[in-house]
């Protein structure tokens, strides 16, 4: 199935099936049949696009590669005319919309709404114009939606069944843009690095607070997507899709980041690291958002909303598909030009929006099963008023950008991950020495218990130097004038938040592997200590300022150790070289 992939893309999405039947108006969704009260399966989602693909040309269905439960990964594609073809959509100034349902399978609402609203078009009872491609990954998460019940998330409002968070792995997908440990994330950043999406939709459902809000959003925040693209969904494109979905009955807020307070006093945004899509999205100057239907209202409501929005999306992108590529086209310029990036941020308090928030009152009732206070919202009492939304960020950590990383073509499970999200590597076709920067990783702070198969390392403090060092043929080169150059700096340098340092790609250099015998070595540190006056200098000012090391033997034999030609090199130097 991968090589049908590959050769789909090296088509350039030229091939599609040929259909000669109409649109089938009989195609009805579960969701529908049960009245709202039923989510697809697996089964009857495939079994559904395939027979709309059988039933019009302007769709067309491709295989992205095997997830990890062994099922293919499928995309489907809309055109209003049923070209496929890359060049086209290039030649046209096609914007392109792409859709990722299921993620989390409990979160089932963008499954039923993407059905819906693919039939809708092929049947004519929506309009897709001209110039927008439509992708929909129907089911991203196969493993979790075939582990199907009914209780993961006891606090949900329907459906009767559906999916569990966890994939086949029991990895939850949307933390994993980063490093990458599922299948379905290398065949779904293969798909997105060869279709360079304008606008990315991930949908969700939220959990939280209670409010009378049906649908909230979560976009990429925009001083982090920054540049022209940054300005553009903070001034224009958010508000335009706030304002469209008003007029289709919707009034919604942004994403509700509030879980442990009541929100009416407002709310921090969400910040989406590159763990998450729309954090990954945004690292390409890709338009991301995360709709987060309220899981309190019915299912019925939800599937409706997440429909409208995506509608919503559709119309505002097609109207506007001029400003939007040429936003990117600015940044993607510009970022060739770009010198210094961000690595981490922090809110800044000092600024907000105003919301118009409704909510319901909230109070504290005696738990019937703790006899203790618990939170209780009054649906009796809701209310209407602005409240302050946290949208702003500032750096906090910043870096300059290197000409290029050098890798060593042992760390092959990096490259792997690199090439998923359509990084351009060159090889040394000879040995070579060159001088770079290198990276001491002097100290890092790890947690007690995994989080998501990852003891994941922060607060990394790092001593950089300048070396000579001699490279292999084979080696890899990655130069940074590509368009993926955010991505690898967000990536490869090891103090960032969500780079592959932090997510253990390199745990192995953090142990030493040689060391000394303190009663064989005693003879060679005295005989190392007459011939470097210098170091014998540096330890006797370390026993005068040291008390405690004054009094350790061992410490300062390793002190020697660690000062001479001796020293183990490789323990601790972050194998990823940065060409100046």
């Amino acid at each position: 199935m991968k090589n049908h992939f590959l050769f789909f893309l090296i088509a350039l999405f030229a091939v599609s099936a040929v259909h000669a039947a109409p649109a089938d108006s009989t195609l009805i969704t579960p969701f529908e049949r049960s009245k709202g009260q039923q989510t697809a399966t697996y089964t009857e989602a495939m079994d559904f696009y395939k027979k709309l693909l059988s039933s019009s040309r302007n769709v067309s269905m491709i295989e992205l590669g095997i997830t990890d439960i062994g099922y293919p990964l499928r995309a489907v594609l809309y055109t209003s005319d049923g070209k496929f073809a890359k060049d086209d959509w290039k030649k046209n100034n096609r914007i392109i919309i792409l859709i990722n349902n299921d993620i989390h399978p409990g979160e089932p609402d963008g499954v039923d709404a993407s059905m819906m609203l693919l039939r809708d078009a092929v049947a004519g009872k929506i309009k897709v114009p001209d110039n927008v491609v439509l992708a929909v990954v129907p089911m991203y998460n196969i493993g979790g939606a075939l582990n199907r019940n009914s209780i993961s998330r006891i606090n949900q409002n329907g459906p009767e069944s559906y999916g569990f968070r966890g994939n086949s792995r029991n990895l939850d997908l949307n933390r994993d843009f980063t490093k990458c440990d599922a299948a379905e994330t290398i065949c779904l950043e293969e798909l997105f690095a060869k279709m360079s999406p304008d606008i990315f939709i991930d949908n969700h459902v939220s959990d939280g607070a209670d409010y009378q809000h049906i649908m909230t959003l979560l976009a990429s925040q925009h001083d982090k997507l920054g540049g022209a693209c940054g300005d553009y969904m903070y001034h224009t494109l958010t508000p335009l899709l706030y304002q469209e979905m008003k007029e289709r009955g919707y009034d919604m807020v942004p994403y509700v980041n509030d879980f442990k307070n009541t929100p009416e006093h407002g709310w921090t945004a969400f910040f989406e690291s590159p763990r998450y899509s729309s954090g990954y999205a945004s690292l390409f100057s890709t338009f991301a958002y995360v709709p987060e239907t309220h899981m309190l209202k019915p299912f019925k409501d939800r599937v409706m909303s997440t429909y409208a929005l995506m509608e919503s999306f559709i119309k505002v992108g097609s109207a506007h598909a001029s400003e939007i590529k040429a936003a990117r086209a600015t940044d993607r310029k510009a970022l060739r030009e770009q010198t210094t990036f961000t690595l981490d941020w922090r809110a800044d308090t000092t600024r907000w929006d105003s919301v118009q928030f409704k909510g319901y009152e909230a109070e504290y009732i005696t738990s019937k099963v703790s006899g203790l206070p618990r939170l209780h919202y009054d649906h009796s009492k809701p209310f209407t008023r602005n409240v302050p939304f946290y949208d702003h960020f500032v750096p906090t950590k910043t870096i300059s950008a290197p000409q290029a990383y050098i890798i060593p073509k042992t760390w092959v499970p990096v490259i792997t991950v690199l090439r998923s999200s359509g990084v351009h590597i060159v090889r040394m076709d000879a040995d070579t020495t060159m001088s770079v920067t290198a990276y001491h990783i002097d100290n890092y702070d790890s947690p007690p218990h995994p989080y998501e198969k990852h003891y994941l390392h922060r607060n990394v403090q790092v001593t950089p130097s300048t070396i000579s060092l001699r490279f292999s043929e084979g080696d890899y080169v990655v130069w940074l004038d590509q368009p993926a150059k955010r991505y690898l700096i967000e990536t490869l340098e090891p103090t960032a938040p969500d780079g592959f340092f932090a997510w253990n790609f390199f745990d192995g250099i953090l142990q030493q592997k040689e060391y000394f015998s303190d009663y064989v070595f005693e003879d060679l540190a005295a005989t190392i200590l007459e011939k470097d006056p210098a170091l014998k200098t540096m330890l006797e000012e370390k026993r005068n300022t040291d008390p405690e090391f004054a009094k350790n033997a061992a410490a300062q034999l390793d002190f020697v150790y660690r000062h001479s030609k001796y020293a183990e090199l490789s323990a601790n130097r972050y194998p990823v070289y940065r060409l100046e």
